[in-house]
């Protein structure tokens, strides 16, 4: 007899439907055909082993089941239950007459119980665009799957469940979300910062605008400090952000039981040793990498020039592009990487160069050194630097506490709205994605600052790529005083954050 059960295929961060066909007839023998991994090869014995010990086996017959299409490569454990399902289905163990309306996935353990797998809201996503009307899978996955409407969810935790729910699934209890409403950060607030209120300003302005910020200063000023706390003062994703950034966790395996949709954008620090297949992604059968995983959210590179100049050159693209491309030999896969970056270094060495008080043991040779680890083309795209100096010992022996994150982030939130209007019929979100175009038209200079940014140029030395990120910035610092207008006083600000454009720097 012939039977078909239905799971699902991850390409990226996507999924595709595969039909799992199982014929059971005349012979003695177990084939399994469609370009199955050494996992799913596997599943014989442990779907052998789960049967048996819940009153079922494997016929003894010839049994020959395929995974189509056929030319696309099937991997992990996580086809195990509609596998089972197929068989006891095909050997009339198993009413099929339901089999059509459901997508089933679960890997099996021995005794019969289901476990959980990766990328469960990417399946549930495009099941209901295949117009199932129900999905089967682990109940400790069910938790991210719940937030599709139109499709209904019944979370299994034992293939007797499952076997259970295909004999009459209209009286079987669906899955209902549990999910908490609001999440709440760790013990992090901007109101721990003591002093550093420079710094802060262009925290605030970079978290506004979404402009990428490198933050140069001797050790201990608080760099890495004011880097954690971003995420405090960033506003929660939005429904459609969600959706995308859970479903880049969900194929990592990110999530546990009890969350549904991260709400709270992801900061992603990884340490100066990663490699540049680790930050951006890939290997054999492609992962989302570093940067993905930091979409819709911070990507924080302690120690700047630490980093491998390959891992750094990687960043190139994607930070312009907003998303990577891993192509292999026979297929492509696109992941979105929309991400802030915020960095932090040391400006020498030794890390005092320009200290007030403390002197800097480096040559103008070792700085330099230090510096030109960086390319032109990546500081080409980090709109602010802005150089910190020591935390003073009055502003650490305030009693007074700063504003706290919530202040900040209401400011932040009224500026993001903003930007939002301005963009309604444009691919931009944030005034640091703008366009040539969109800046000529949301960013025109009176003379009075035109005049102001030339003379800064020149006396600055300011390079030519600098022009362009400052008025993006100071477009971001007048919607934080809710002025339509960019006046003189914004562009005097924004030219204070290009610390590392000046030609003189370090010299």
């Amino acid at each position: 007899m012939l039977v078909k059960t239905y799971g699902y295929a991850l390409r990226g961060i996507d999924a595709q439907k595969i039909t799992i066909e199982v014929n059971i007839g005349k012979g003695f023998f177990f084939m399994l055909v469609g370009l199955p991994d050494n996992a799913i090869k596997e599943s014989q014995h442990r779907i052998d082993a789960a049967l048996k010990n819940n009153a079922h086996k494997i016929p003894g017959k010839g049994i020959t089941i395929n995974m189509a299409p056929a030319d696309i490569r099937k991997e992990g454990s996580s086809y195990d239950l509609p596998l089972a399902i197929g068989i006891l289905a095909a050997d009339e163990k198993l009413d099929h007459t339901y089999l059509n309306d459901f997508a089933i996935m679960g890997e099996l353990s021995l005794d019969g119980g289901v476990k959980p797998i990766k990328g469960i809201l990417p399946m549930v996503i495009q099941a209901k665009k295949d117009g199932f009307k129900s999905i089967m899978l682990p109940a400790q996955n069910a938790q991210e799957s719940c937030v599709i409407k139109g499709i209904d969810i019944y979370a299994v935790s034992h293939i007797k469940e499952a076997i259970q729910i295909l004999k009459k699934p209209s009286s079987s209890p669906k899955f209902t979300s549990s999910v908490r409403k609001e999440f709440v950060l760790d013990d992090i607030d901007f109101n721990e910062v003591q002093g550093q209120y420079k710094m802060k300003r262009a925290a605030e302005i970079a978290a506004s605008g979404g402009h990428n910020i490198l933050l140069i200063g001797p050790p201990g000023s608080g760099k890495t400090m004011i880097a954690k706390r971003l995420p405090s003062i960033l506003p929660l994703m939005s429904e459609e952000e969600s959706i995308e950034t859970t479903k880049i966790h969900s194929v990592v395996g990110n999530l546990n039981d009890q969350r549904g949709l991260l709400q709270i954008r992801p900061f992603q620090a990884p340490h100066h040793t990663i490699s540049d297949v680790a930050l951006v992604g890939g290997g054999n059968y492609p992962n989302p990498g570093a940067i993905s995983l930091a979409h819709n959210g911070i990507l924080f590179l302690d120690e700047l020039p630490e980093f491998k100049r390959s891992v750094l050159e990687v960043l190139r693209q994607p930070i312009e592009n907003r998303e990577i491309t891993i192509s292999r030999a026979k297929f492509n896969i696109n992941y979105p990487a929309s991400f802030m970056l915020v960095a932090s270094m040391n400006p020498c060495p030794c890390g005092y160069y320009n200290h007030p008080e403390k002197d800097c043991t480096c040559s103008t040779n070792q700085v330099q050194r230090y510096l030109h680890k960086i390319s032109g083309p990546l500081l080409d795209r980090i709109d602010i630097h802005i150089e910190v100096s020591p935390v003073d010992v009055k502003d650490l022996n305030a009693e007074t506490n700063s504003e706290k994150s919530e202040v900040i982030r209401e400011r932040v939130i009224k500026a993001r709205h903003i930007q939002a209007d301005r963009f309604t019929e444009s691919s931009s979100f944030t005034n640091a994605q703008m366009s040539i175009g969109e800046m000529r038209k949301y960013c025109r200079l009176d003379l009075s600052s035109q005049k102001l940014l030339n003379r800064a140029m020149d006396k600055l030395n300011l390079s030519a790529r600098a022009y362009d990120r400052i008025v993006r910035v100071s477009r971001t610092i007048a919607d934080l005083e809710s002025s339509t207008s960019i006046k003189s006083s914004h562009i005097a600000e924004a030219i204070q954050y290009r610390s590392l454009d000046r030609g003189n720097w370090g010299r």
